[in-house]
């Protein structure tokens, strides 16, 4: 598959990047897809949350009416949780949510995403550029060059690059990563994959295994 390589001002420079048909181009597996996106939202959660339990609040130990006669449920502790400010019963406790996927599975779920994009022609492939300082003006700038100024964008560098990184950060819309941080949800999450041409080799090599 072969996209036009455009320059940092939107224009196309005349020069074709070929896409390998192995990673943009195979039938996306969307159990693939949603294993992975599932193991990274998982990986997110911090798992701290905490409910205290009967045994864990402070209160009276007394027997608060007599077992029999009341005509009522009987009840044995004011700490129980159907009285207010009793325990939770059956409350969240702290849990790791984090699950193991195979690598294999993982690789899959990638390609998927990226052939997902390319095949909706939300691929972009841009030449490799840098900035002299870090200034959000200049990142800014080529996204409006590429007509992203209002969409989720996702920029893919070869290597890292501390001028470009730093230059996005304060843009909500726009990540940029290396093509060793790549994954399903960040490829799917975004409206615009911008792949720059020093990543494509890495990006190909990693998920052609």
């Amino acid at each position: 598959m072969e996209v036009a390589v455009l320059d940092i001002n939107g224009k196309d420079t005349g020069r074709k990047a070929n896409l390998s048909n192995e990673v943009f181009a195979i039938e996306p597996n969307n159990h693939a897809v949603y294993l992975d996106v599932k193991q990274y939202l998982a990986n997110q959660r911090q798992g701290t949350h905490k409910a205290k339990e009967r045994g864990e609040i402070s209160g009276s130990t007394r027997k608060i009416k007599k077992q029999k006669g009341t005509g009522t449920a009987r009840a044995g502790s004011i700490k129980s949780g159907v009285f207010k400010g009793g325990g939770r019963m059956f409350g969240p406790r702290p849990r790791n949510y984090s699950f193991k996927l195979n690598k294999n599975v993982k690789r899959l779920a990638r390609k998927s995403a990226l052939s997902i994009k390319a095949g909706e022609q939300s691929v972009v492939v841009l030449e490799d550029f840098n900035f002299e300082t870090p200034k959000t003006k200049n990142f800014t700038a080529v996204l409006k060059a590429l007509n992203l100024e209002n969409k989720k964008s996702l920029f893919v560098l070869g290597a890292s690059n501390n001028n470009v990184y730093l230059s996005s950060r304060n843009l909500q819309g726009s990540e940029v990563i290396t093509a060793s941080e790549l994954n399903t949800y960040k490829i799917l999450n975004a409206n615009q994959v911008v792949v720059l041409e020093g990543a494509l080799e890495g990006i190909e090599s990693n998920l052609s295994k």
